[in-house]
């Protein structure tokens, strides 16, 4: 199995003026070819600390990416750390990438001055993959680290024109590698914690086999992703995931990037069902969830953000007297939202949201954290039941409103 390193440049990202998304990208391109990627490092615009991390990088692994320090500005001293690295004499120009310089600033009506000349200048003893979204080109060199058989790709820091060049560099690869096959597959998880799933299912992990590695991917929207992955040979995790969901049911709602919001979709557009939506502590990003899927105008009606009471009485048909005796956080008032706002827009079927986001308006009784959730439902015989859950959770108000919300979806799907 060969492996590699990513490595960034700049002091940029060190000091968080910006945020490093090539390496994410760079990794999945390098995992699908059968790459592991061994080690990930930032490194700061410092010539011997550059030669230090990127010699050590090829020392351990075959192959190692950089990405950034290559513009035209004085601090940007990557290119010649590699010449020094790659054993070059000097530089030569690059004809394929000054066409392309010349292209870019002729189209812009910039003018042609020296410092742009020096970007097609690249070390005599790396070949040149152009850059056609930009002026640095990706210099790839081959034969390097402690058993001369490592490669390195340096690219622009730039996402736009690093994601560009991947495919490029990605063919270079696998025409200089024998590569073996990575094969993934993720189960998507929601309702149990990480923590307790893991106590769940750790006979089921402890008996996989050596070559199958289980990760465990939480996100407070999504759920916990649990990946399986298989270094060569050929994979089949049916046995494996037979035996896992007969540990788990139905808190496995999807596979490798489903979220919520699309498995309820495709279950109501296979169903020709639709829905409606009542929020008030989650103050339209339920909404906001249901209409990222494209195509949610099949099944999605609409919603009522019911923030104050006035609206959930006057529009949603909240009675005054259960605002009064049990207070709009309560298990009565979301029913009432979820069978108003079904009503109102005549759908299938309705979620209500009713809690406290914070930081402030808690209670002893009712602390901040504290939502009630509904999901209601119309019987073919018009009558209408709904289902109903108090959550708790101590966050952000953020991250509570998210985890409102996504609670809210997993009661519609177990409700569908």
């Amino acid at each position: 199995m060969k492996t590699a390193a990513i490595c960034t440049i700049g002091d940029e990202i060190l000091i968080g003026q910006i945020v490093d998304t090539n390496s994410a990208h760079i990794a999945r391109e390098l995992n699908l070819l059968g790459i592991q990627v061994k080690h990930m490092t930032s490194i700061g615009d410092d010539r011997g600390r550059i030669l230090a991390e990127l010699g050590n990088c090829l020392d351990q692994n075959d192959i190692v990416i950089v990405t950034g320090g290559l513009g035209p500005t004085k601090d940007d001293i990557t290119k010649d750390a590699l010449r020094e690295l790659s054993g070059s004499r000097g530089y030569k120009e690059s004809p394929e990438q000054m066409a392309h310089i010349e292209r870019i600033l002729g189209a812009r009506g910039i003018p042609l001055i020296d410092t742009n000349r020096a970007q097609a200048l690249v070390p005599d003893a790396c070949t040149v993959i152009p850059n056609k979204l930009g002026t640095a080109p990706c210099m790839a060199f081959y034969g390097l680290g402690a058993r001369g058989q490592a490669a390195l790709y340096s690219l622009p820091g730039v996402p736009f024109e690093a994601i560009g060049l991947l495919p490029d560099v990605m063919d270079d690869i696998r025409r200089h590698f024998a590569l073996e096959a990575i094969t993934h597959h993720t189960v998507v998880t929601f309702g149990i914690p990480e923590s307790t799933l893991a106590k769940q299912i750790e006979a089921w992990e402890d008996a996989l086999p050596a070559n199958i590695h289980l990760a465990y991917l939480p996100n407070p929207t999504i759920g916990v992703r649990l990946r399986l992955t298989q270094f060569g040979g050929k994979a089949d995790f049916t046995p494996y995931l037979k035996q896992l969901q007969a540990i788990l049911g139905d808190a496995i709602y999807g596979e490798g990037e489903d979220t919520l919001q699309e498995v309820i979709g495709r279950k109501l557009r296979s169903a020709g069902k639709t829905l409606a939506l009542a929020e008030s502590c989650t103050g339209g990003h339920l909404s906001e969830l249901i209409t990222s899927v494209p195509g949610c105008s099949d099944y999605y009606k609409g919603s009522v953000t019911s923030y104050s009471n006035e609206v959930k009485m006057n529009v949603l048909g909240v009675r005054s007297e259960t605002l009064s005796r049990f207070g709009a956080v309560s298990e009565p008032c979301v029913r009432e939202m979820a069978a108003g706002v079904l009503r109102v827009l005549d759908t299938d079927y309705a979620v209500a949201t009713s809690g406290i986001a914070g930081p402030g308006g808690g209670s002893l009784e009712k602390p901040v954290g504290t939502a009630w959730l509904a999901a209601a439902k119309k019987q073919a015989d018009g009558s209408v039941t709904v289902a109903t859950q108090c959550v708790r959770f101590a966050a952000s108000r953020a991250v509570n409103i998210e985890r409102f919300a996504s609670h809210a979806l997993d009661l519609l799907r177990r409700n569908l």
